[in-house]
C-alpha cells in the first residue's frame, strides 16, 4: 500500500494539528466534502469541522473544497456556509485534475498543499496522482452512496494495519 499511503490517518478533521502542518510548510488545504467535512447524512458541517476551518484560516491557510458530489447545489451551499472556495460539480477523483484546479484557485504549489479526505481509493489516490500529500480521515457516518460501500470493503482490508490517530473506534 505504499503508493496509496496517506501521510496520516485520523478520526476526524479536528484531530489534524494545524500548527504542525503550518510549521511543516503547508499553506493550502484541499478538503473533501462528504463524510470528511460534512457527514453524508447531514446538510451542514458539524461545529467541530467549522471551528477547525476557522482556525485554519486564522493561521493563514488557504482552503478549497474539492468534492465528487454530483449535486452542485450541495457543494456550493457547503462552500458558502463554510466560507471557502470550491471546485464545482463532480471532481472525478481519483483523477487529479480537480486537485490541480483547486491548487490554481488557491495559487498554491503541490509541496505546500495537503488533501484531506475520507476515501482511500478516491481522495488519497487522487492526491498521489496529483503529487500532493494527504491525510485520510475516518468517514463521519455509515451513510454512503451505494458504490462507495464497495470501495469501503476494500479500504478496510488495505487499512487494517494502519493505526488511526486520535481515537480509533470510528466507523470503519
Amino acid at each position: 500500500m505504499t503508493f496509496l499511503a496517506p501521510k496520516r490517518y485520523v478520526a476526524s478533521v479536528d484531530c489534524i494539528d494545524l500548527d504542525e502542518l503550518y510549521r511543516s510548510g503547508k499553506r493550502a488545504l484541499l478538503v473533501d466534502r462528504d463524510n470528511t467535512l460534512v457527514p453524508r447524512d447531514a446538510a451542514s458541517a458539524p461545529p467541530e469541522a467549522r471551528d477547525w476551518l476557522d482556525r485554519a484560516r486564522r493561521l493563514g491557510f488557504r482552503v478549497c473544497l474539492v468534492s465528487n458530489n454530483w449535486y452542485r447545489s450541495q457543494v456550493e451551499a457547503s462552500a458558502r456556509e463554510l466560507g471557502i472556495d470550491h471546485v464545482i460539480w463532480c471532481a472525478m477523483k481519483p483523477a487529479p485534475f480537480a486537485l490541480w484546479a483547486g491548487l490554481h484557485k488557491l495559487s498554491a504549489t503541490r509541496s505546500e498543499s495537503l488533501l484531506v479526505g475520507d476515501q482511500l481509493y478516491t481522495d488519497v489516490f487522487a492526491s498521489c496522482l496529483a503529487g500532493i500529500d494527504s491525510i485520510l480521515v475516518k468517514p463521519q457516518t455509515h451513510v454512503d452512496m451505494w458504490y462507495t460501500h464497495a470501495f469501503r470493503f476494500f479500504e478496510r482490508h488495505a487499512l487494517r494495519d494502519l493505526p488511526c490517530e486520535e481515537g480509533g473506534d470510528g466507523l470503519r
